[in-house]
């Protein structure tokens, strides 16, 4: 047995989220504290320590490493050796070092700590007022790196040349700064400065604040240069400000985020759980979708037509001061052309905001990979994301099974999120947006290799969706691979889940969207599927419906309403569809349907949702994705305000494998007649779509004999069908699934498409 004082030497190496988050400075403080003697430092596989001393007290050195880690570390795995003693004179920090086979993390962007909020407030330290302060908890990281190990001359940072006192503060180990790698201050960081919509300089660091207060109190909409791009501000309580935003951006009713001074600010507008609060203030910083209050003060034009209010707190020194002022709060939206990535250049937000924004607040620390804010929502007390982004990324996802190539997955064509897989870890990108514009198409190439650098790796194995169009496609087939995996879309959606869900075995997969292609080469979206990652079977789904015109029949839901009244009811539909329509736009798309131009099939359970939400007249125009089925999903939400409660459900009839809904619709159509409420409408329609899954479910469960269950599609955003339908079917036996590592909508595809080629492989 070891003597306890008997002198040993371990060396130590840490893999997993550790460079960046403060982890060499607790070493060394820890080591010190435990009479230890030796040396740390970063390498390209993690941090790597070198440490001698007493036995007990190594031991206590390596217990406290492994469960009382810095706040903002994830350690994947910790390895140690014995070694012949080397008697070091002391405890240092030595320079990083680069090695083959890079293994090392680089953390998310960490939103400001509360230690930092007060130097800028205080003005008698030396970083008061300064927007780009921050320590060893908290500033940039993903967003300005280029490469590992996570050193200042590895950031967009290199080129700011540090101060005396920041240099000391730097080598400091008792400091809080130390090793934090975008240290500055106003003598030796970036700079801030405003200028208008032609480039020229309007206001300095020092006027800056003031300027921006006195123009936004005008109505006035600028451009703040953040963390991870652009954002677009104006006054959250001035309606015009709001209106002439939608207007310059082309964006009529999606919602837009806001950013609140505090929580009490948020408790004035929203609803506010623990939940929610905890994660506002975490250092993730998300815009939190809330509840409004009854007596919401905001204009409506801010989320028009919905209950709910994306809010976010100040993430950056910058944000703080802007909350200094009279405004407690703003509108906060994405800096973007719509459609268009979001601007990260300084010259790029000039040429392409300059129709939106009257001012520009620039500064010259480069951002080298854009990151928009991450969307969340707490449902049924977890996290579910609307958009996997910035605080987030690159966190890895542990993976069932492993691969021993590395494999990149391109993800969709809307909300994309591309995906890496590292032997048994998926790397989910930030958000990457529409790559439906040469635009976009750039924006996922570029973002994919700087994403590939960072983690040294060069794919062997690229899967993509298998549909012949997508753009994200080309960019997958332009990269050099071993094999190209095509992925059916839907097969990855039901894969993803059952990824983050550690899931090998087959489950029955529940897969609801608005559309992606099928193997028949038609459009699916209301699938009830069997299978793994290596192979599906397609058990249910939808009967298909004529989508006519194409992509302008997702955007005029009125449409798709006469399509299902027509294809489903004949001259009785056509007849309602005049009775609401008009006789004038409902004819030219029979005709277009009995001609079959330019009409393919399609049998997404959103195309379902827009046709409804068209005949009670609640949306017959879509001006942003998911708009119909969004605002056919407010009314239960009214619904339940009113006090208006029931589970009766409309008829339907499946066929063998197919979902017949002539009997639902006519019966909608019947109770619009009677003058039965809308909202009553919508709440019978909800749950007949609940109880048309829960039957083709049991009816799946007893022919295969499986009992797991994943939910999977950006229909389950839709809150009252995600929790009652796993609520009813939990009740019944069934172990259900559900995502909250990624997002259930198209953002989370990169994830199945990475472990359907792991499969292949």
């Amino acid at each position: 047995m070891r003597n306890n004082s008997e002198v040993t030497r371990y060396v130590i190496k840490i893999q997993g989220t550790v460079q960046g988050v403060g982890f060499r400075p607790y070493v060394y403080n820890r080591a010190i504290d435990l009479n230890l003697k030796g040396k740390v430092f970063n390498s390209s596989e993690g941090v790597v320590i070198d440490v001698e001393g007493p036995y007990e007290n190594l031991a206590k050195f390596l217990e406290t490493l492994k469960k009382n880690p810095p706040p903002l570390a994830r350690i994947e795995s910790v390895e140690f050796k014995e070694l012949p003693l080397f008697n070091y004179p002391s405890f240092f920090i030595v320079e990083s070092r680069e090695e083959d086979g890079k293994k090392a993390l680089i953390p998310p962007d960490v939103g400001i700590c509360e230690e930092c909020k007060r130097d800028i407030l205080n003005e008698k330290d030396r970083r008061y007022m300064y927007p780009f302060t921050n320590c060893t908890n908290c500033g940039p990281r993903f967003t300005i790196v280029t490469s590992i190990p996570y050193d200042r001359e590895k950031t967009s940072m290199k080129k700011f040349r540090m101060c005396e006192e920041c240099e000391r503060e730097y080598h400091d180990p008792e400091d809080r700064r130390f090793h934090a790698q975008p240290i500055c201050c106003r003598k030796c960081g970036p700079k801030l400065w405003v200028v208008d919509r032609g480039g020229n300089l309007v206001a300095g660091e020092n006027e800056w604040l003031h300027f921006v207060w006195e123009v936004l109190k005008k109505g006035k909409i600028v451009a703040i240069k953040s963390l991870g791009g652009f954002h677009l501000a104006c006054n959250a309580k001035d309606e015009e400000a709001i209106r002439n935003l939608r207007l310059r951006k082309r964006r009529p009713r999606k919602p837009l985020a806001v950013m609140c001074r505090d929580l009490d600010t948020v408790r004035k507008y929203c609803f506010l759980n623990e939940e929610e609060e905890a994660l506002l203030l975490s250092s993730y910083a998300p815009i939190v979708v809330l509840r409004k209050r009854p007596d919401f003060s905001l204009p409506d034009n801010l989320s028009p037509g919905i209950s709910t209010l994306g809010v976010m707190l100040p993430y950056t020194p910058l944000h703080v001061l802007l909350f200094l002022g009279p405004f407690d709060t703003l509108v906060m939206t994405s800096g973007n052309v719509s459609e268009l990535p979001i601007v990260i250049d300084n010259e790029k937000a000039l040429e392409e905001l300059s129709q939106i924004c009257d001012f520009f607040v620039l500064h010259d620390r480069d951002i080298v990979n854009r990151c928009d804010d991450s969307v969340v929502k707490i449902v049924d007390g977890k996290i579910g994301f609307f958009r996997l982004s910035r605080g987030y990324v690159p966190k890895p996802i542990s993976l069932p099974l492993s691969s021993f190539l590395p494999i990149l997955a391109i993800g969709g064509e809307m909300k994309n999120n591309f995906c890496v897989v590292k032997e048994n870890r998926a790397f989910m990108s930030q958000y990457i947006g529409e790559i439906d514009t040469e635009e976009g198409k750039w924006n996922l190439l570029s973002s994919v290799q700087n994403f590939l650098r960072l983690l040294n790796l060069e794919p062997e194995v690229i899967a993509l969706d298998s549909h012949p169009g997508y753009l994200s496609s080309e960019v997958a087939l332009s990269i050099p691979a071993k094999m190209y995996v095509k992925c059916q879309h839907h097969h990855a959606h039901m894969t993803s889940c059952m990824a983050e869900n550690g899931i090998v075995e087959d489950v029955i997969g529940v897969v609801l969207d608005g559309t992606g292609y099928g193997e028949d080469g038609n459009f699916w979206g209301f699938e009830i599927l069997k299978g793994n990652y290596s192979s599906y079977e397609r058990v249910f789904h939808l009967a298909y419906c004529p989508l006519p015109g194409g992509e302008i029949a997702i955007k005029e839901p009125w449409r798709m309403a006469t399509s299902y009244l027509y294809f489903f009811l004949r001259e009785e539909g056509i007849f309602y569809g005049e009775e609401i329509f008009g006789r004038e736009r409902v004819r030219p798309i029979v005709e277009i349907i009995e001609k079959n131009f330019n009409s393919p099939l399609t049998c997404g359970c959103g195309r379902f949702f827009d046709a409804v939400s068209a005949i009670l007249g609640i949306c017959e125009k879509s001006t942003y994705e998911g708009q119909a089925a969004i605002e056919l999903g407010e009314l239960v939400s009214e619904a339940h305000k009113k006090n208006v409660e029931t589970d009766d459900f409309y008829p339907y009839e499946i066929r063998e494998e197919v979902i017949l809904p002539e009997k639902t619709i006519l019966a909608i159509i019947k109770d619009k007649e009677k003058g039965l409420s809308p909202y009553l409408i919508s709440l019978k329609f909800h749950n007949t779509i609940i109880q048309i899954v829960k039957e083709c479910v049991e009816k799946a469960s007893r022919r295969f004999g499986i009992n797991k269950v994943v939910f999977s599609g950006g229909t389950f955003h839709n809150e009252y069908i995600l929790i009652k339908l796993k609520r009813l079917l939990s009740s019944n036996g069934y172990e259900v699934y559900t995502h909250e590592k990624v997002p259930t909508n198209d953002g989370g595809i990169a994830l199945g498409q990475a472990m359907i080629a792991l499969s292949k492989i």
